[in-house]
């Protein structure tokens, strides 16, 4: 049976990339790419075990305790990134309990994340190799380590089920997990200065790590290579009592989730309450404004791109703070126009199957580029408003307001027209609804990729009039280039985003069912 699940999980990714050509690119560029991370993160390793005992032991204590918290972080923040072997699919199964626990154990391994750990911590028994003893138990203890991880996560995974089939728990899990990641910069930063203004503080953390789950096998070797053979056996059994603690808590988790599997609840709202649709115009553009705009708050693929906005500025306040200039502050507003401008690209790939409710109504392609366009419009324009104004104040560059402005407003409405005709020429793959904003389907990294570079030249290129005229400003000073910003921006953005409508709708008219054809593939 165990065997038999193995094999499961290798069908189910070789099917994955049978969909489309461009899956097979996509799985190949990824795998290339994480077999570079990985040769760097081995020859680091390498490199490292000339270094000296103390700065060995911390560096592997440290980087070990990083990826085994990874792996036990990740299943709370984003749930469903991988669902193959969802325990909730052998319900109806009488699989043996023990089989399918070892099963899915394995299964975990199977796939880049469980392989590229497994071999990055079996590469310690080269950091160590000048200590024999503990080179050869660093081998042991990489074994240990990754069934500690797997163990972990399939536990968390498991009994969050019944929380993860809630679609609140699903969408503020993902969007809490935008957070640390667009603040990565940062927060590595003030790690860094940390560990520079106390360097006995690594060190210190290294050695408490170390008698913790997150830790502990890490810490064997080192042990042995100090000649300290019982305070290494101590840690290993607090390493296999934990894992042995993790796997009955997982097989109570995993018993309880196979009798009692999680459902959605219905939610129920008053009759006669339509929402959106009852507050905006009765006509098709309305209609569609609020079917866009109703997506805009409930589901999670669209919020990511609401929840980096106000981030933005407190990233922009930390470089600016590093390099002891904040004038860096006062382009937060164009940039969050240029961003929030592009994230209707993908609409209608967004839609996937519910498209066809546009298509079965008789919407003109006019109708529903307008409707989309309005949703993002009503709340993006005071946002960027909001943005451009407040820095300007702050710093005291109220005079660079006209030109600031241009920027903004030309880059919101130029960016929505292209967004516009974008969405509806071209289309891939994305999440499915309902699930996480982090989960990309095999193969479609390489052809977004192309499609969101391309998308970026083009719209930088159809700013340019105001770029220039900007830069005018900022090298002369002359307040009329401000103001010419201005105008140039309202006047060419409004052409833009007109523009873009009708060409976009005109596109939508055309190949309407094709791309209903398009989107329905990813299911």
């Amino acid at each position: 049976m165990v065997a038999h699940l193995l094999r499961l999980k290798l069908t189910l990714l070789r099917n994955s990339l049978r969909r489309s050509t461009w899956q097979l690119v996509g799985v190949v560029l990824g795998g290339l790419y994480g077999l570079g991370v990985l040769g760097t993160i081995i020859a680091g390793l390498v490199a490292l075990g000339f270094a000296e005992f103390e700065l060995v032991r911390t560096i592997v204590i440290l980087g070990g305790s990083a990826a085994v918290l990874g792996w036990l972080v990740i299943p709370l923040v984003a749930s469903g990134v991988d669902m193959t072997l969802d325990p909730a699919r052998f319900v109806t199964y009488a699989v043996p309990m023990r089989q399918l626990m070892a099963g899915l154990a394995l299964g975990g391994v199977i796939g880049i994340p469980g392989i590229a750990t497994l071999l990055a911590f079996l590469a310690l028994a080269i950091t160590w190799i000048r200590y024999p003893a503990a080179a050869v138990a660093a081998l042991i203890c990489a074994v240990c380590a990754v069934l500690l991880c797997v163990v972990g996560s399939r536990l968390i995974t498991t009994a969050g089920a019944s929380l993860a089939s809630s679609r609140r728990f699903k969408d503020v899990s993902s969007l809490i997990a935008i957070v640390p990641l667009v603040l990565l910069g940062p927060i590595f930063a003030g790690i860094v200065n940390g560990f520079r203004d106390s360097p006995d503080y690594a060190h210190t953390l290294a050695a408490v790590l170390g008698w913790t789950p997150l830790g502990v096998f890490l810490a064997i070797p080192a042990d042995l290579a100090a000649g300290a053979p019982l305070q290494a056996l101590a840690r290993f059994g607090i390493g296999i009592a934990t894992i042995a603690v993790l796997a009955l808590l997982w097989q109570k988790s995993l018993s309880h989730a196979l009798v009692t599997p999680p459902f959605n609840s219905v939610s129920r709202k008053g009759a006669g309450n339509l929402g959106l649709f009852g507050r905006l115009p009765a006509t098709p553009t309305g209609a569609v404004a609020a079917r866009a705009l109703t997506y805009w708050i409930r589901d999670p693929r669209y919020a990511a791109s609401i929840i980096v906005v106000p981030l933005l500025p407190v990233l922009f306040w930390f470089v600016g703070g590093e390099a002891g200039n904040f004038a860096l502050l006062n382009y937060v507003g164009p940039i969050i126009a240029f961003m929030l401008a592009w994230s209707i690209s993908a609409d209608i790939s967004y839609d996937n199957t519910a498209f066809w409710m546009h298509l079965s109504t008789g919407v003109r392609g006019r109708d529903d580029r307008l409707g989309r366009a309005a949703a993002l419009l009503l709340f993006a324009t005071p946002v960027v408003l909001i943005a451009t104004v407040v820095p300007l104040l702050l710093t005291n560059s109220a005079a660079d307001l006209p030109m600031m402005l241009g920027l903004g407003i030309g880059a919101l409405l130029t960016g929505t027209g292209l967004s516009s005709v974008t969405s509806a020429r071209y289309t891939y793959n994305v999440p499915l609804p309902g699930e996480s904003p982090f989960k990309t389907p095999p193969g479609t990294g390489f052809s977004m990729l192309v499609i969101q570079l391309l998308g970026w030249v083009v719209q930088f290129a159809l700013l340019l009039p105001e770029i220039a005229l900007a830069v005018a400003y900022l090298v002369t000073g002359n307040a009329a280039f401000g103001w010419a910003t201005l105008a140039a921006g309202a006047v060419l953005g409004a052409a833009a985003f007109i523009g873009g409508v009708r060409i976009g709708g005109a596109w939508y008219d055309k190949r309407a069912p094709e791309l209903l054809q398009a989107v329905s593939v990813n299911k």
